[in-house]
């Protein structure tokens, strides 16, 4: 693990972000040293998926990439949708007495005035004081 400040920290698994406690749980429940790739990256996707669901916080899809010691790389994207939403929104038929077409509204009065002073605030505008100590 590689902390924003620099130092580093040897460990067998981690995790970061605001789902990061449910999928600590999981890896916490399934890992072990001697793990083949496969369940590794199943374990890690079910990690992420415990992070889906409840964090309210955490994204809505899993991306995998395993890196192996012999320096090739294998990128999972979007292996896992669990909250795949276009079929839904597909199947909702819409009324179309809610669509606004254009001229619907009347515009009553169109004006633009544009600004004398560029930005609405300058430094003459701003008083500076001392702070307590």
């Amino acid at each position: 693990q590689i902390y924003p400040h620099g130092s580093t920290g040897k460990l067998p698994f981690t995790t970061m972000g605001s789902g990061s406690l449910a999928a600590m749980a999981v890896f916490e429940e399934g890992f072990k040293d001697d793990l083949e790739e496969e369940e590794a990256v199943e374990l890690v996707k079910r990690a992420i998926l415990a992070g889906i669901f409840n964090d309210l916080g955490s994204g809505s899809n899993c991306d995998t990439t395993v890196i192996r010691l012999d320096g090739t790389v294998v990128h999972g994207r979007n292996c896992i949708m669990p909250n795949e939403v276009k079929p839904l929104r597909d199947s909702v038929k819409r009324s179309d007495v809610l669509n606004m077409r254009k001229g619907t509204t009347a515009v009553l009065k169109s004006t633009f005035k544009p600004r004398k002073s560029g930005f609405g605030v300058t430094l003459a505008d701003v008083t500076v004081t001392p702070m307590e100590t």
